[in-house]
């Protein structure tokens, strides 16, 4: 972990044990999610009665970008604080490190969601000699595609306007689409 973890401690004595054990945790949590940018546990001691023992809380608080705050809050009461302490700051570890998994889960999905999907445009401009430009919606690029890019010879089919899905390709002289299929006819909304 790049960052510098932040320990608050509220009614709780400072002490080596417990940061050695909190740093260690932290250091874990690196499996878990790349670029963390800020790590945050406080432990807190709160009132209890003497039969019962004292009640501390553990909460560790997670930064991952872009914009994932994941924060979780564990208590327990515990009677002797140095065998029992670790327990609670491995169940608020244990926590933080599933919702990091989740999350992880959740992002590749959402990259590997993006990338399967094919750019798709309006047809911008059309030359009778077989060829035209096609302007992407998203990110505003214009691809060149050839007549016989065009999928079921529909190339007569098209007309400025035209919404097509198709592949993007690099090319010798710039970005190219091939595979290009008509979503839409010019007008015409189509249902994503």
């Amino acid at each position: 972990m790049q960052i510098a973890p932040e320990i608050v401690y509220h009614g709780v004595a400072r002490s080596e044990w417990v940061e050695s054990y909190i740093l260690e945790r932290m250091q874990r949590l690196d499996k878990f999610a790349q670029g963390i940018t800020r790590c945050h546990v406080t432990l807190t001691r709160e009132q209890a009665s003497r039969q019962k023992g004292n009640r501390y809380s553990v909460m560790v608080e997670v930064r991952v970008p872009p914009q994932h705050d994941l924060a979780i809050k564990k208590e327990k009461e515990i009677r002797e604080m140095r065998t029992q302490l670790p327990a609670v700051i491995n169940l608020a570890f244990g926590a933080i490190e599933r919702q990091l998994k989740k999350t992880a889960e959740l992002r590749r999905y959402e990259q590997k969601d993006r990338s399967d999907e094919q750019p798709h445009g309006i047809v911008e401009k059309l030359f009778a000699d077989g060829y035209g430009f096609i302007r992407t919606v998203g990110e505003n690029r214009q691809f060149y595609f050839h007549r016989n890019s065009v999928l079921h010879d529909a190339f007569e089919r098209l007309a400025v306007g035209t919404e097509v899905r198709f592949s993007a390709e690099e090319g010798e002289r710039g970005p190219q689409a091939s595979s290009v299929q008509i979503v839409s006819k010019p007008g015409a909304l189509s249902e994503r």
